[in-house]
């Protein structure tokens, strides 16, 4: 053993400096932003597009949290499902909080995501609810026949052909879609139900398809409080919180040379499902 001199500082010393604890505890923000859609074109969430970011969220720096930014007026429930089951099933297996805050809207879809969370906070004019299913179209039968074109549909089974909106509405077909569309409902208010649990208002009829404004989600049970995400989230993991926001990006491709014909459509698309909230 080598004797050490008094003041001797080892360059082991320098190279290696003792273990700091950690001056602040982080929080992943995943921005879940635009209507939701099997293609997520134009801006709009898919699980395909989002499940690696869903990944890198509870995954990368080992949070303490993780934190939703949700703007949604919904859209497909197939891939809400999808995206707040990723959510649940990391949450769960990484145990680690998860707060969903609302912006403008978190609505149909939207509030299905924001029940992947543990808790879900609005602002006093966020509109959230919408519990419901709805389907939309136009019928162009009486257009086309005004310019004597016509509709030639040949099928292998009767009710291939569902909905034509170049033929007149059957009622059997109009029948079936009020069938699928109540099992979705059916699908959908367990799920609320089963995620909100005892926080639910059973005093009322959250599940009409009605709206809530801010505090009136909170008198619901659909939401915990108003508040918004940095102080919320520096009341609850400290003052010096650190914020790393992750989103969606568009592919490189897609930014410089866009599908015109697509991201008409998908705007189209888009903006119905905002307008359906007034915004």
């Amino acid at each position: 053993m080598f004797p050490v001199r008094a003041g001797y500082t080892s360059p082991f010393m320098l190279r290696f400096p003792p273990f700091r604890r950690k001056s602040s505890r982080k929080v992943s923000v995943l921005r879940l932003q635009g209507v939701i859609s099997a293609t997520g074109g134009r801006g709009a969430l898919a699980h395909a597009s989002m499940a690696a970011v869903i990944e890198k969220a509870f995954r990368k720096g080992k949070p303490d949290a993780v934190a939703l930014a949700i703007n949604s007026p919904g859209g497909s429930p197939v891939q809400s499902a999808l995206i707040g089951a990723q959510i649940r099933r990391l949450a769960d297996e990484i145990s680690l909080p998860v707060h969903a805050f609302v912006e403008d809207v978190a609505a149909s879809g939207g509030y299905w995501l924001a029940t992947a969370a543990d808790d879900i906070w609005v602002d006093d004019s966020s509109i959230t609810g919408s519990i419901g299913v709805i389907s939309a179209g136009f019928g162009f039968q009486d257009l086309i026949a005004r310019y004597g074109i016509e509709r030639r549909v040949h099928t292998a089974g009767e009710d291939k052909s569902m909905l034509d909106p170049f033929r007149p509405e059957r009622a059997q077909d109009i029948d079936r879609l009020k069938a699928v569309q109540q099992r979705i409902h059916t699908h959908f208010i367990a799920h609320v139900t089963a995620r909100r649990g005892e926080r639910l208002n059973t005093g009322k009829d959250l599940f009409t398809g009605e709206i809530f404004i801010g505090a009136e989600a909170v008198t619901a049970g659909l939401a915990d409080g108003v508040a918004h995400m940095v102080p919320k989230l520096q009341e609850l993991y400290g003052k010096k919180v650190r914020l790393v926001h992750l989103g969606q990006r568009r592919p490189l491709l897609q930014r410089f040379i866009p599908g015109i014909l697509s991201d008409a459509i998908g705007a189209v698309e888009d903006r119905v499902g905002w307008a359906r909230y007034g915004l």
